[in-house]
């Protein structure tokens, strides 16, 4: 979905991505490094089917990829 916009689930063309929003301090959708939450958090942005509702959730830089193969790796 992320990369060809298409739902895998229904066929769908209509996708929403959903970003994290600069500023919110606590959020279901972040994965955080450090017991220090605003230093490690690392932001899973979703992106929705508004067809079917299908949801997928992704870590989109490479840098923050890296940072949770090191702590969770």
């Amino acid at each position: 979905m992320k990369s060809s916009h298409i739902c895998p689930k229904c066929g769908g063309g209509n996708i929403l991505r959903i970003p994290d929003r600069p500023g919110r301090h606590v959020s279901g959708n972040n994965i955080y490094t450090t017991t220090f939450t605003l230093m490690g958090k690392i932001p899973v942005i979703r992106y929705v089917c508004c067809d079917c509702g299908y949801v997928e959730h992704y870590v989109e830089q490479r840098r923050e990829l890296e940072e949770l193969r090191r702590t969770f790796g």
